[in-house]
């Protein structure tokens, strides 16, 4: 009897394939996973000792292979997690057969769909932000596009380039600023580029891209395909839409030489009441469309700022006015405002006297040079009054919940943020939120028992634990509200200029993994144990996996929840553990 199967992705009748060898859950993922990083190390090799032809052959080799397509559908279709969207399809899940058809299916020489037009809202704005999905199979097809362009790239991406980098983050953009101010004040060109995403060129990126005619023509097609907003049908005659796969890596090589060109119209030296000075190129750090340039003469950052809209104008790009401001690290008479804001930080200087002062190292302790000022980063005005606006927002929405519900929910809010800034200056900052949020929680507490007296709500909601006389803790389930200044202060080493993880240096990427700031206490004290491993795969944890802690013995076997009791798997991993030993089933009758 004649059978057919439908793909989800097209909606269309399809032949019957043969019955493959493998269900979803048991695809040898492990030897997925090292043929197609095997592959994506020998073409950053190759991009790396400049040798096109064998680029772009590894490319079409790795585009064509079953691994790689299984692993670009598992990345678009299950890891992608909290992001369940659909596109003009209307798909936003698919079952383990449905992924092993579009796994089967996948071909990147179909026409590609419109994306669909969702307006988010940007954070403490009034205006929204456009995002266009994609349809599953155009996501998926994206995804294994990207698994062959971003090795190639990485090797040719400028050293103070950070955002959408594997391995590269928002707090190595930071060091970076830190390492050019710590001794020197300086100008500052605080630089935003207006729509990035929107107003790219697309006949100068394509250009830029220098790819096969082939993949060429994909990506064109992707770019062209068009924006469904609503019921209106919008043609993409620029820009790259913000939600797909390759949409941050094509930002990256539109902005890529940026850098390059507004350090190389400087010379490396100049001479200066006869002497000679090294290093009169300005120093450039971008992140995404974000960037900073710094030298100690403001004419140059003049030069710098004309330079900057002559070079994005060839990408279809510009300056932003209003966004766009030079400032002075240290201000003072007759020089611009002291200080600016960066990433959510704010990178200062601030004079000192001797004792209290930046020093310069030198050969002994009698070299040692007093500064005169002390270069300080710590968490901007803005990022403090966003955090402080979200706790507020739990404790109103919580405000007929028990107190550990409120607990709950607040916990994660302040341990996320205090470890983004855990990096910085943060210690007066971090005592400044906690004695802030003492209001809104006091009042909450008063208003559950207007007849009850304040010594009362004291005892019963902020009894003394330790050395803190006040903490806001449940009576009954012992939950105690997290204090930010509980979070240590460390410093985050910054990644190796041209450090990739594409390089083959595991161990050193692993290391970088569990020491990043963003992770929190328990997934780093995990990845230490396992050494950065997998439990059940085995595979290290790359930059981007999606990590999850699991219960080695199920909660509802009597398993409890502790270190001995914990292990860290990768998501996909996790699912498969959790379908072996019951806990779906029990959780799903």
């Amino acid at each position: 009897m004649s059978t057919t199967i439908t793909s989800p992705a097209t909606a269309r009748p399809r032949p019957a394939m043969e019955t493959p060898v493998y269900e979803w859950k048991a695809l040898p993922w492990r030897a997925i996973e090292r043929r197609v990083f095997k592959l994506q190390k020998r073409i950053f090799q190759a991009s790396r000792r400049g040798d096109t032809k064998a680029v772009h052959r590894l490319e079409r080799l790795l585009m064509r292979s079953w691994s790689a397509r299984c692993l670009a559908v598992r990345r678009a279709t299950q890891d992608n997690r909290g992001k369940h969207t659909a596109g003009v399809d209307g798909i936003k899940s698919l079952t383990p057969p449905q992924r092993l058809v579009l796994v089967h299916d996948l071909r990147l020489s179909e026409k590609p769909h419109p994306v669909r037009r969702v307006w988010i809202p940007k954070p403490g704005k009034a205006e929204k932000r456009p995002l266009g999905i994609p349809t599953m199979r155009d996501r998926a097809a994206q995804t294994l596009v990207r698994l062959a362009l971003e090795p190639e790239w990485e090797a040719k991406f400028e050293p103070n380039s950070y955002g959408f980098r594997p391995g590269r983050s928002v707090h190595d953009a930071i060091e970076a600023l830190f390492t050019a101010v710590r001794y020197t004040a300086k100008y500052v060109l605080d630089a935003d580029i207006a729509g990035c995403f929107d107003n790219i060129d697309h006949t100068a990126l394509l250009r830029k891209l220098d790819t096969f005619p082939a993949l060429r023509r994909v990506i064109r097609g992707w770019l062209k395909a068009g924006v469904w907003d609503g019921v209106d049908f919008k043609p993409t005659a620029s820009g790259t839409p913000q939600g797909g796969a390759l949409s941050p890596l094509l930002a990256n090589v539109a902005l890529h030489g940026l850098e390059t060109h507004l350090r190389q119209s400087f010379k490396s030296h100049f001479w200066k009441d006869g002497r000679e000075y090294n290093s009169w190129r300005p120093t450039v750090v971008r992140y995404a469309d974000d960037f900073v340039a710094l030298h100690p003469d403001p004419q140059v950052i003049g030069h710098v700022q004309r330079l900057a809209a002559e070079w994005l104008a060839t990408v279809g790009l510009e300056l932003k006015p209003e966004k766009t401001q030079v400032r002075h690290t240290l201000g003072g008479p007759g020089l611009p405002a002291a200080g600016f804001d960066f990433l959510g930080f704010t990178v200062r200087q601030f004079p000192k006297s001797r004792h209290r002062s930046g020093t310069m190292g030198g050969v002994g302790a009698r070299a040692e040079r007093c500064l005169g000022f002390k270069t300080l980063i710590t968490p901007s005005k803005q990022a403090q009054a966003k955090h402080f606006r979200a706790m507020t927002e739990v404790i109103r929405r919580k405000r007929a919940a028990p107190q550990v519900a409120v607990i709950e929910e607040l916990n994660p809010i302040i341990v996320g943020w205090a470890n983004f800034y855990s990096t910085v200056v943060s210690a007066e900052v971090f005592n400044r939120m906690d004695w802030k949020l003492w209001v809104p929680l006091w009042r909450w507490s008063v208003r559950r028992h207007p007849t009850k007296g304040h010594r009362w709500v004291k005892d019963r909601y902020w009894p003394a634990t330790g050395r803190y006389k006040w903490t806001f803790r449940d009576h009954r389930s012992r939950a105690t509200l997290i204090r930010h200044t509980s979070v240590h202060i460390r410093r985050h080493i910054k990644v190796k200029g041209d450090a990739s993880p594409y390089d083959g240096n595991l161990l050193y990427w692993a290391r970088r993994l569990r020491e990043h700031p963003e992770l929190p206490r328990r997934i780093s004290a995990l990845l230490k144990r396992q050494g950065g491993r997998c439990a059940r795969c085995g595979l290290n944890f790359r930059d981007g996996d999606l990590m999850e802690v699991d219960h080695i013995t199920p909660k509802y076997l009597g398993g409890i929840d502790a270190y001995a009791n914990w292990q860290l798997l990768h998501g996909h991993c996790h699912d498969a553990k959790t379908a072996g030993d019951g806990s779906l089933a029990r959780r799903c009758p």
